[in-house]
């Protein structure tokens, strides 16, 4: 499945990269996939679920220009649920009814193609299992596209909403095989549109050290089709044979001990490691959404599976008294809402195990309350542009190397508003074959590199470059990763206690083995000592790694006494000292997910949300993004902003990665060599502010995989959508696209797939590579297909904007508008923080837009190619009418009027008053 790859760093250490899948071979150029390519929408290898039953498949056919005259022919072939039937396809020859292009040039390599389009109308009623086959000419063979180019089958299906009448509140007539000793109640959901259950089972205490620890079988989900749900779907449809079966399945693993991965599979439910949540797609379309809870008293529940498919709950209980194994489990007709039934259920039983110390109740109030400079702060840490020195700069940091690195930046102008001093700053003993040995010594800087202390390089990082607003330091849970040196400084001014961690035998990560931590009755004392250094020092942020330590305990007492105690007196720690700018590292074990990053009673942090950037392992970065995009399909419902991680800005993988921190809805960190830096990536994903701050462009809805059955290697593209705005229709749906795959891939993706999209609204669809934006479409509209090509590292971000219509009635025309944002960014919906749009008494249309940053602005109108802007148009900045040059049409869509606030604002002189946004007002006069 996965390769252990290594990586060397300084000091001959080791660093193993674990469990990153092998990619799949590259497909060969000779290859005949390479010269004849099958699409679809519905897509095969895939489940589609259509409004209606009257749809219309399209079938693209991307062949060799050499052959793109032959005379083609393709046919669908589909399972009507007692044979299979032969539809042919008809040529779609009218270029205005093909799919919508949005990509000018493309970064396929391989032979030149021509795109070819076949359609058919099909009715459908029940769940149906289409695949092609397609040839040159009456007189070639037919092939069949599984054995062509290796795609499965395909299933449309309706989207249905399940009456409550039809669903059962009997667990076991959706769980096969339920274990009779499991107590499973029915809860009313907060999901609507859902169905909930949470089940318990019990757990014998610790023994002494010696955690308990149990294996209990679940249960089959969907079994084999002989329960209520089967039965009422044979009446309702005639059909007598089985049709509720397992069609696919996705899980979020624990790939080790501190992170999380997806895995996904067909039919058969088999995991290679333990995992905190699972869903289950039936064959009818409904999802059934398992989630583990864990870090409620002592106890952590994962799932595993045995050889027939059955859900196996695996439970330690560290407690010395008797625990509580909790599930849960959600029925839904989509996966959004069932996965959210869980979590909210899942957040109440936490909150009611969990009631905040006193310290920590006194740091959130202050916190709600808060100055005016304490939002400042989380403005600027959220959404400043961030440089943290790890891959940079790499390991054995000196005062020399931060000093170089800062300068470097503030000569390329890269403002950066955040500066992360990474792993090594800090006074350390050595000891040991690997870092994971190493113990800390003393609070102070390593004395060596860091001759005058850390508060001298801090201040000299300030006065060098003074856009940095927030220096932040690393450093592990239990001090470094080894925790403490047991002769040093801090071992002699706490009391301590010796642990023992597991794992001491895995080859290149020695993990295991004894260590010295600061006992329970010191940790707090100890992490506001060593806060009110790094404050006294010019440090005001921390990123807190290695929290997984904690879970490598093997002793239940330690495990009791020490997990919950160093999360808490960190949360206090951090609050207090330093608000909401922290960074929480290696920390998607069980416990810390549901005991810290559940509760939603403080202000969210910064908390990474997968494995590393591998900077010298290209194998890692499609799948880091994949990993990435299917983790927030967790962690967007827990109290945290997702980090995606730094990367760098000049590599093979620069802009892949940039787009997809620019969906994600996080921060954006670089980690460039000095003075190997990509001005134009790195004002791609950010943007001066009117005060001189740099600022990034994060959606207000997390990035998140919309298809979360679709494996690693099943060449598709990956597909992650966010949106910003306003719930109601005025946001905007956002995809970043990523090619995950070894080969160029193809897709028709409908207008509907954008997040937020309704079917009433109209829209138009702009892409960040080419500029282009498509004609007004709605989802009802049989050409709301775009086609999306990707060559190997290809990517691209595609923006559905809602339109608003103004109708002038002597003329009868409606003048259609939307605000398109910066649009040389990759988020540029995400620069507009308000936006207004009315019509006076007069007839003329005013647009009032704050944006977030300086840039060029753009407005769509549909009739701007027919009316005069410079005779029917004022654009003002702050009141001030813009000078003419600095406002042109659009040289890639005459619809598109660009407003360049930047060089505006520059020549204008003006100044940002009161106010950190750029207010731009269009005076729109479309009679004329």
């Amino acid at each position: 499945m996965a390769d252990a790859i290594t990586s060397g760093l300084d000091g001959n250490e080791i660093f193993q990269v674990l469990y990153i899948p092998r990619p799949k071979e590259p497909t060969p150029s000779d290859h005949p996939s390479m010269k004849a390519y099958v699409s679809s929408y519905p897509a095969l290898s895939q489940v589609t679920k259509v409004d209606k039953d009257a749809i219309i498949f399209t079938a693209l056919l991307e062949v060799d220009t050499s052959r793109a005259t032959d005379p083609w022919q393709i046919s669908l072939w589909y399972y009507n649920g007692k044979d299979w039937q032969e539809v042919p396809m008809d040529p779609l020859n009218n270029s205005s009814s093909h799919p919508v292009d949005l990509q000018v040039s493309k970064s396929n390599s391989g032979p030149s193609l021509t795109r070819l389009y076949f359609t058919t109308p099909l009715t459908i009623h029940l769940p149906t299992n289409f695949t092609i086959k397609f040839r040159a000419g009456p007189d070639q063979p037919w092939k069949w596209v599984k054995d062509h180019q290796g795609a499965t089958d395909g299933t449309v299906m309706l989207k249905s909403i399940t009456s409550q009448e039809t669903i059962s509140s009997k667990l076991e007539d959706y769980i096969e095989g339920l274990n009779p000793a499991l107590g499973a109640k029915n809860y009313r959901s907060q999901s609507p549109g859902t169905t909930l259950w949470a089940v318990e089972a019990s757990i014998e205490a610790a023994d002494g050290e010696k955690s308990s620890i149990q294996e209990i079988k679940f249960g089959l989900p969907w079994g084999k089709g002989n329960n209520f749900q089967d039965k009422y779907l044979a009446l309702v449809f005639d059909r007598r044979e089985t049709i509720l079966r397992l069609q696919m399945w996705f899980a979020l693993v624990r790939i080790w001990s501190p992170w999380l991965a997806p895995r996904q599979g067909k039919t058969s439910f088999q995991l290679d490691k333990d995992a905190v949540m699972c869903s289950f797609l039936s064959n009818s379309g409904q999802h059934l959404v398992l989630l583990a809870i864990s870090g409620v008293d002592d106890v952590m529940t994962l799932f595993k599976n045995d050889n027939d498919g059955n859900v196996i709950m695996q439970v330690r209980n560290d407690s010395a008294l008797k625990g509580t194994s909790r599930v849960l489990v959600a029925l839904g007709d989509d996966f959004e809402s069932a996965n959210a039934a869980v979590m909210y259920h899942a957040r109440g039983i936490v909150a009611a195990a969990e009631t905040a110390s006193g310290e920590q109740q006194k740091e959130f109030a202050a916190m709600k309350e808060g100055d005016e400079s304490t939002k400042v702060w989380a403005e600027n840490w959220y959404d400043g542009l961030t440089y943290c020195t790890w891959n940079a700069l790499g390991q054995r940091l000196t005062e020399d190397k931060i000093l170089t690195a800062v300068n470097t930046l503030a000569e390329n102008n890269i403002n950066v508003t955040n500066f992360i001093i990474d792993d090594n700053w800090q006074s350390i003993d050595y000891r040991g074959h690997g870092q994971f040995q190493h113990g800390w010594v003393e609070f102070e800087a390593e004395r060596k590199a860091f001759p005058k202390g850390l508060k001298h390089t801090v201040d000299l990082i300030r006065k060098a470059h003074p856009s940095i607003q927030h220096v932040a330091v690393w450093h592990a849970i239990l001090g470094y990763w080894g925790g403490l040196a047991p002769d040093g400084k801090i071992a002699k001014d706490y009391k301590t206690v010796e642990v023992v961690r597991e794992d001491a035998e895995r080859r290149n990560l020695p993990l295991g083995g004894k260590m010295t931590v600061v006992a329970k009755e010191d940790v707090q004392r100890f992490y506001n000592d060593f806060y009110d250094f790094l404050s006294s020092s010019g440090v005001d942020a921390v990123k807190t790694d290695a929290q997984f330590m904690l879970d490598t305990f093997v002793s239940a007492k330690d495990r009791r006494d020490l997990i919950s105690t160093y999360q808490d007196a960190w949360t206090i720690s951090t609050l207090r000292h330093f608000g909401v700018k922290a960074i929480s590292c290696m920390s998607q074990t069980p416990q810390i997910l549901f005991h810290s990053q559940m509760p939603q009673n403080k202000p969210p942090i910064l908390v990474r949300n997968s494995d590393d950037f591998f900077p010298e392992v290209p194998s890692s970065h499609p799948w880091h993004i994949f990993v990435n995009a299917h983790n927030a399909l967790f962690t967007q419902h827990l109290n945290l902003i997702p980090d995606w991680d730094m990367f760098q800005t000049v590599h093979d993988y620069s802009g892949f990665h940039a787009a997809a921190r620019c969906v994600s809805g996080g921060p954006i960190y670089i980690t460039d060599v000095p003075g190997h830096h990509d001005l134009d990536l790195i004002g791609q994903m950010s943007g001066p502010t009117v005060r001189g701050k740099t600022v990034i462009f994060r959606p207000s809805v997390v990035g998140k995989t919309l298809d979360q059955y679709n494996g690693y290697h099943d060449d598709n593209l990956l597909a992650v959508g966010a949106y910003h705005g306003s719930p109601a229709v005025t946001g905007t749906g956002m995809i970043g696209f990523f090619n995950v795959s070894q080969r160029s891939l193809s897709e028709l993706v409908p207008l509907s797939k954008f997040p937020g999209v309704i079917e009433a609204q109209l829209y138009i669809v702009r892409a960040h590579r080419s500029g282009l934006v498509s004609k007004p479409m709605q989802v009802v509209d049989k050409t709301s297909l775009l086609f999306v090509s990707l060559g190997i590292r290809g990517y691209d971000i595609l923006s559905a904007y809602s339109l608003r219509g103004f109708v002038d009635e002597k003329k009868e025309k409606t003048t259609w508008i939307a605000n398109l944002g910066l649009i040389g960014k990759m988020a540029a919906p995400a620069a507009i923080v308000d936006n207004r749009i009315t019509k006076l008494e007069n007839g003329k249309i005013v647009m009032d837009t704050n944006l977030k940053a300086l840039g060029v602005l753009g407005i769509y109108i549909s009739t701007l190619p027919q009316i005069s802007w410079k005779d029917n148009m004022m654009i003002t900045i702050l009141g001030n009418p813009l000078p003419v040059h600095t406002i042109s049409i659009s040289k890639v869509d005459e619809h598109v009027l660009e407003i360049d606030t930047e060089a505006a604002w520059k020549e204008l002189n003006l100044k940002s008053g009161w106010s950190n946004e750029v207010e731009v007002k269009i005076y729109i006069n479309p009679t004329h």
